[in-house]
């Protein structure tokens, strides 16, 4: 329960701190006091998102800070405990809210997150504002509140993860079905490019090599005829150079023995020769390769222009048509292989779909029983608060759905995150009406009733501890307001329930009370909280409920007797 709240520097409250008990506390005060910012302060709290304007004028940052006692099997304690902490030195939440820059979380003086603060205190404390009122006029928040009650939030998170798979999955397959189509559209081009690269059968440097044998080809009857020459000159003609070198060999032959240094030269001469006559073979063994066809050199110059004009369509080298060709050939593959991935992704869909019906029938047969629990306790509670002649109704109903474009049941209804089923309450205040929709019959002090009597049926079923009602006497007096009183009274048997009213009648019921007020000081408006621990504090105060500004003695015997004769099980 929440046994300690602290404020600094907050809207128009300056420096406060309040202690709670458990049973049933009443917070009175003339309206504008500030007691729906407390509330407002629980709420951040709890995780609400906060806002620099609520930083009191003035100042650079304003804190809060609450103190909870809880259970040590309790979720909280097990999730101080994951974080390393010690349950057993309670909780204690403090929040700042700076002016500029993001506010700053902390849990047991240990810097923290807005997301672990939310899962902290999801079950600490549940709070019923105007907010709340309006909110049961919503359709949207009548499925959540017949889930809490039917306790089948687990089993509508395990819908809403498929569904929330189910939908990507769909759109996957969507764009790869126009992927597809579009790549079936450009498949003969493709193909066209693969057989138009295959075809011309290049090889790696193969540009290069085919201008070299252009070089050749283009002066082949200059090379024919120098080669020619050459073996002429060197072998062929009389008085070649192999004759004229053989002869000079020759004669220094003759002479080796009579001068021994001779024959060094005569040895290379004879190395010079055999060179020579090596070369002229092979001088006319290359003659004989010389292509002189004019056609061979056209041959060239065509590939040349076929490899030329295959570049530049594939990039300008052919590294890049090689690379291109690569790519073209894994768009085909690609192509050849989305019908598979396509058939993949269409079972684990069916799949998924069929998961997804059977726990959304589920879903919707535990909804349609706690529908009818619940329309018959809310009809409980609501003949307790005055209004036993009205009829308090749980509709289900289903939304067809266009199987083109939405997951559907095999009925044909549209499942959504949340599954098939759409809630709304219906209300017929007297007998002999229709029952219509809460938003186009409820008055205001008709709706306080409902979510008192909402809450009297979930505080059943909810794991809150701390129970928080801020305007639930809205619209509301005389001897209805007594029985929410008595209805307040009865829920702080099983909850710490805290209650902001302006109502005597209610305020009557209160184990505990405070009295907040407003008050200038050095020309600055803040608000005081001061806790009622007499009879006589709270008979002035339940006197000014009644009696406003004019407090009479008769005004403060009538508080008495309302505080005095309240017996401890009022009925």
């Amino acid at each position: 329960m929440l046994s300690e709240l602290a404020i600094k520097k907050f809207a128009i409250i300056d420096d406060i701190r309040i202690s709670f008990h458990s049973g049933l506390n009443v917070l009175t005060g003339e309206t504008g006091a500030g007691k729906s910012i407390i509330i407002q302060a629980v709420s951040l709290l709890l995780g609400a998102r906060a806002s620099a304007d609520l930083v009191r004028t003035g100042e650079d940052s304003a804190e809060l800070e609450a103190v909870f006692d809880i259970a040590p099997d309790s979720e909280p304690a097990r999730l101080l405990s994951d974080q390393g902490m010690d349950p057993d030195e309670g909780l204690i939440i403090r929040r700042v809210i700076p002016r500029s820059g993001a506010s700053r979380v902390f849990v047991n003086s240990r810097q923290s997150t807005l997301e672990f603060l939310k899962q902290l205190t999801r079950n600490l404390a549940g709070i019923s504002s105007q907010h709340a009122h309006q909110g049961l006029l919503r359709d949207d928040n009548h499925l959540d509140i017949l889930d809490e009650f039917a306790g089948t939030r687990n089993l509508r998170r395990e819908v809403t993860a498929i569904y929330r798979t189910l939908v990507p999955l769909n759109r996957q397959i969507q764009e790869m079905e126009t992927e597809k189509t579009r790549r079936e559209a450009e498949r003969e081009l493709i193909r066209f490019q693969v057989d138009e690269i295959q075809n011309a059968a290049i090889q790696p440097d193969e540009d290069e090599l085919l201008e070299n044998r252009k070089q050749v080809l283009a002066n082949a009857a200059k090379i024919f005829e120098a080669v020619n020459r050459s073996v002429h000159q060197v072998y062929d003609r009389e008085g070649s150079v192999v004759e004229q070198l053989a002869s000079l060999q020759s004669d220094m032959a003759r002479f080796r023995d009579a001068d021994p240094s001779l024959s060094a030269t005569v040895d290379r001469l004879d190395a010079v020769i055999l060179d020579l006559q090596d070369i002229t073979h092979t001088l006319r063994d290359y003659s004989l390769t010389i292509d002189l066809d004019p056609e061979s050199l056209d041959a060239v110059d065509q590939r040349l222009d076929l490899i030329s004009k295959l570049k530049r369509k594939y990039g300008g080298s052919l590294e890049t048509l090689f690379a291109r060709y690569t790519e073209l050939e894994h768009q085909l593959e690609q192509t050849r292989d989305m019908d598979r991935q396509i058939q993949e992704h269409i079972e684990k869909k069916k799949d998924l779909e069929s998961q997804l019906c059977r726990k959304a029938e589920t879903l919707s047969g535990q909804r349609q029983q706690a529908a009818t629990r619940l329309a018959e306790l809310a009809a409980d509670e609501l003949a307790a608060l005055e209004m036993d002649k009205a009829r308090f109704q749980v509709e289900i109903f289903h939304e067809p759905g266009d199987p083109s474009k939405d997951i559907c049941t095999p009925a044909g209804h549209r499942l959504s995150a949340t599954g098939a089923d759409r809630v709304r309450f219906l209300l017929s205040p007297n007998p002999g009406e229709a029952p219509k929709p809460l938003a186009k019959i409820a008055s205001g002090g008709e709706l306080s009733r409902i979510v008192l009597a909402l809450k009297a049926v979930l505080s059943k079923t909810q794991s809150f501890e701390t129970l928080i009602f801020d305007e639930v006497d809205a619209g509301i007096g005389g001897a209805t307001s007594d029985k929410v009183g008595q209805k307040l009274f009865a829920l702080a048997d099983h909850h710490q329930v805290i209650c902001i009213t302006h109502l005597a009648q209610i305020a009557r019921y209160g184990g505990h009370q405070f009295r907040i007020a407003k008050q200038v000081i050095n020309g600055r408006t803040c608000t005081d909280i001061v806790p009622l621990t007499t009879l006589d504090d709270r008979i002035d105060e339940i006197a000014r409920m009644i009696g406003g500004t004019s407090i009479t003695p008769a005004t403060r015997t009538h508080a008495r007797e309302l505080l005095t004769g309240l017996s401890n099980n009022p009925s």
